[in-house]
């Protein structure tokens, strides 16, 4: 007889100091899907998602979806999103079960507005209802804040190797793999988690070039291959923009049984990390310095990409402070793009005077003028669009993304893409749905941290990123009042 799967999706990266909140209309918007519909959004794509409906079909397994859900990250999930989400899982639990295991893929730095811990809570409440002898398979993002509750009600805790965030499928087929041992009796996994004295570490989980991240996963492979009963070893970089008690980066190892050893192994690990937590592989420029690098490096066959990490939208950012859009056009650039600037107000105006028309707008700013007061500008409306494309990867290949109603427009050489929806600019569809063939740019820019270099590092003659301490997502961390995080944390206390 056919094993019988419950798979299950909720996801939220929480930056707890933005104003934000995560309701089902943010969750509506980026992706909340049931029944059919998940499976017509999901299937095909390289997502957690649709490796667990691929392993279903190769392990033979019978399959409930009930929901799957992700959000934009923002400020805390509302009550209400929390407990209609899960709920609609616990429901399907107990009408459609039992089951004999349980697949999900979470982020696991979910805050909610009672919950500091949301993958935890909704762990418990799945563990409290399927029973203690089921096994639970988690996926995770490696800037998940893997507390101990998550690992005690989960049997197997397992996040991506790499950022830019392009082994999800893979890493949900290694939960896979494993939930499948558990069922034919071969495996019965556990998990330890340790974590150390920081907030941040790992060089934020960076994977593009040589640094702490890969010489710390090599460590963990090598660590694996030797010690008998290691069946997995992630390495979590954290979400340091959180203010909860386990923020920060962790380790986990996944073992048979339970054995003191995983513990020790772990705490080996966080050492590691710690005597590695100063190394970076990136050091930002202020916007006005990345201008002065565009005007030194002057004329070239590939565009030179910048990176807004201070208000990543994809990190909890506003996604419409303006400081490197004024840089920019200061600088006077030609043949430069900025996508996207989250500006419902001017998207309306360039839809009301219509394709060709000439616009006076105040361009971003909008949400909290401290990091960034709007910029007056006039401006030529260039397209309009209804903002739905599709990704073409090697994040996330194949799923929609919805920016909502849209206009590209020009402000002397410069080409803004404004968005109703805030949402991280990682693929080159980014561009191309606004009429810009990324290629032939000179300049351009990107509201994203370390995301867009899957899509953009091939065709860049130089990456710049920029951090003028100012936005939601800067690593200024001093200027964020932390009150539930553990202290002493390296680096508000330790230097």
């Amino acid at each position: 007889m056919a094993h019988r799967i419950l798979i299950a999706g909720f996801k939220h990266e929480t930056n707890t100091f933005s104003s934000q909140p995560a309701d089902l209309a943010a969750y509506e918007a980026r992706g909340l899907h049931r029944g059919d519909a998940l499976l017509w959004a999901y299937a095909g794509t390289r997502t957690e998602i649709a490796a667990y409906l691929d392993a279903a079909e190769r392990y033979g397994w019978d399959i409930v979806i009930p929901i799957s859900g992700n959000a934009t990250p923002s400020g805390p999930v509302t009550t209400e999103c929390f407990e209609t989400i899960v709920g609609e899982v616990i429901e399907a639990v107990a009408r459609d079960g039992p089951f004999d295991a349980v697949l999900l893929a979470l982020h696991g730095a979910m805050v909610t507005e009672e919950h500091e811990d949301g993958e935890g809570e909704m762990l418990r409440r799945v563990r409290a209802v399927v029973g203690a002898g089921v096994p639970i398979g988690v996926s995770l993002d490696l800037h998940a804040n893997v507390t101990d509750v998550m690992a005690e009600h989960a049997d197997i805790l397992i996040s991506y190797r790499t950022y830019p965030h392009v082994d999800s499928y893979e890493t949900a087929q290694r939960v896979a793999l494993r939930v499948a041992g558990m069922l034919d009796g071969t495996s019965g996994p556990t998990t330890t988690v340790a974590r150390g004295e920081m907030l941040d570490g790992l060089d934020h989980g960076r994977t593009t070039s040589p640094g702490p991240m890969l010489d710390i996963l090599a460590l963990c492979d090598d660590i694996a291959a030797r010690e008998e009963g290691i069946l997995d070893i992630s390495l979590n970089a954290g979400f340091p923009w959180a203010d909860i008690h386990d923020a920060g980066p962790t380790v986990m190892v996944v073992g048979e049984g339970r054995d003191p050893r995983y513990r020790r192994i772990a705490d080996r690990i966080v050492s590691e990390i710690w005597n590695r937590r100063r190394d970076v592989t990136v050091d930002p420029l202020t916007p006005r310095q990345a201008m002065d690098r565009i005007a030194e490096l002057g004329p070239g066959s590939a565009p030179v990409v910048v990176a807004d990490f201070a208000d990543n939208p994809g990190g909890g950012g506003y996604g419409d402070a303006t400081g490197l859009l004024g840089a920019m056009l200061e600088a006077r650039l030609e043949r430069a793009a900025m996508t996207m600037m989250q500006d419902p107000v001017s998207v309306q105006a360039c839809f009301e005077a219509g394709t060709g028309a000439e616009v006076a707008l105040e361009l971003g700013g909008r949400t909290d003028p401290a990091y960034g007061a709007p910029i007056s500008v006039n401006a030529r409306v260039e397209q309009l669009c209804e903002g739905q494309f599709r990704l073409e990867g090697p994040m996330a290949k194949g799923v929609m993304s919805t920016a909502g109603p849209s206009a590209r427009i020009s402000v002397g050489g410069v080409q803004v893409c404004l968005s109703t929806l805030r949402g991280q600019a990682l693929d080159r569809q980014h561009f191309r749905h606004f009429g810009i063939e990324p290629d032939t740019m000179a300049v351009l820019a990107v509201k994203s941290a370390q995301h867009f270099r899957a899509a953009f590092a091939p065709i860049a003659r130089e990456v710049l990123v920029v951090d003028d301490g100012r936005g939601l997502t800067s690593r200024n961390y001093r200027a964020l009042t932390y009150r539930r995080l553990r202290r002493p944390v390296y680096p508000l206390d330790h230097e």
